[in-house]
């Protein structure tokens, strides 16, 4: 009796603590690796500096004692900054899934439509790979072609990644500025592209798919908040898994120029004085594939060594928003008159920008 007694009293207990069990938050795990990360970011420099001068003994003051410590902090630096980045970004994105935001740009009036899909590209999931499927989405839903372009703009320019490394880097100034260029290109270039009705340069196949494919029905489950951190980590799984060998490369090219380009050569060469920095700039950035993760090493190393705001800006978005890589994909769907317009109009805008930061700063 008393053995029975006492195996109830303890099932009774485990009864009574297994809610208690329940209630902990699954994010309390959080704190302890934000902490880590925090202490991490904190010491790099010192160890940077140590690794360059005790361990590999080279002079921080030589061209290649300076390259080497650049590249050795920048590394972990920018790493350390795309998996924060990258996890917050895929805790936002649980909100934003492509079929939300369709619904949400469906029916809006051009002008506003223009501004509310700039907007909306910052914190969407969006790659050139997702450029076509997102365009045909988007034009079944009856969404107007300049709001769609607006949005195909500011996905890959307004890139969340680099808004945060600038930021890291830079200071708010920079990021601001960066924010505010490339949303009012997206946004303008998506209008004048509307008002040119340029419809009839759309792939025929396009239309012919039928309408009715982007219809979402409200009814789908809200993920809980132990689901959004789990999208965050997977986030940070793919996409800094992905990226990093970008990261190493840019930062590479980051630490050669930043010791071995003379002072003062870049001033002479994109340099707020000479007129053709920015035109010169989007014509070497254009070709280039890379991504914003990868392209912000190298804009701080040349922005070191003199090179003018405005040009350095428009060499970075002309890389990502106009890579030869994205324009092969949207061929797929815009005939070349249309893919012409595109690039000549994000072109023009991102030269006014150039030139404007260039006398502004």
């Amino acid at each position: 009796m008393a053995s029975s007694i006492s195996s109830e009293a303890v099932t009774a207990e485990r009864t009574a603590m297994a809610p208690t069990s329940h209630r902990v938050p699954r994010g309390l795990w959080l704190l302890p690796v934000l902490l880590a990360w925090g202490l991490a970011y904190r010491h790099l420099r010192p160890a940077a500096d140590w690794l360059t001068g005790s361990v590999l003994r080279l002079p921080v003051d030589s061209h290649l004692g300076s390259s080497v410590a650049f590249f050795l902090f920048e590394v972990p630096k920018v790493l350390l900054l795309l998996v924060l980045v990258v996890f917050g970004v895929g805790i936002v994105r649980s909100f934003f899934t492509p079929d939300r935001t369709r619904q949400m740009l469906s029916g809006r009036r051009e002008s506003a439509g223009n501004v509310l899909a700039a907007l909306l590209g910052v914190v969407t999931p969006f790659c050139s790979c997702s450029a076509v499927p997102l365009f045909i989405g988007f034009v079944e839903t009856g969404i107007p072609l300049g709001v769609t372009l607006s949005f195909l703009i500011s996905a890959p320019m307004v890139n969340e990644v680099a808004l945060v490394l600038l930021l890291g880097m830079f200071g708010w100034q920079i990021a601001a500025i960066y924010l505010t260029a490339g949303l009012t290109v997206a946004v303008v270039a998506g209008w004048v592209i509307g008002r040119l009705k340029m419809e009839r340069f759309v792939e025929d196949w396009v239309y012919q798919l039928g309408t009715g494919g982007g219809e979402v029905t409200g009814d789908q489950p809200k993920p809980a908040w132990g689901e959004r951190l789990g999208y965050g980590l997977t986030a940070v799984r793919d996409i800094v898994g992905r990226v990093w060998p970008y990261v190493v490369a840019g930062i590479a090219v980051g630490a050669g120029i930043h010791g071995y380009v003379p002072e003062g050569l870049m001033a002479s060469f994109l340099g707020k004085k000479t007129w053709w920095s920015v035109p010169v700039a989007i014509v070497i950035g254009v070709p280039m594939y890379s991504n914003a993760a990868g392209i912000i090493p190298i804009v701080q190393a040349l922005m070191e060594k003199g090179a003018a705001l405005g040009a350095v800006l428009a060499f970075m978005m002309s890389v990502i928003a106009l890579s030869l890589p994205e324009m092969v994909i949207l061929r797929k769907v815009l005939k070349p008159r249309l893919i012409a317009t595109f690039i000549g109009v994000v072109s023009a805008g991102i030269l006014l920008v150039g030139y404007l930061f260039n006398w502004i700063m």
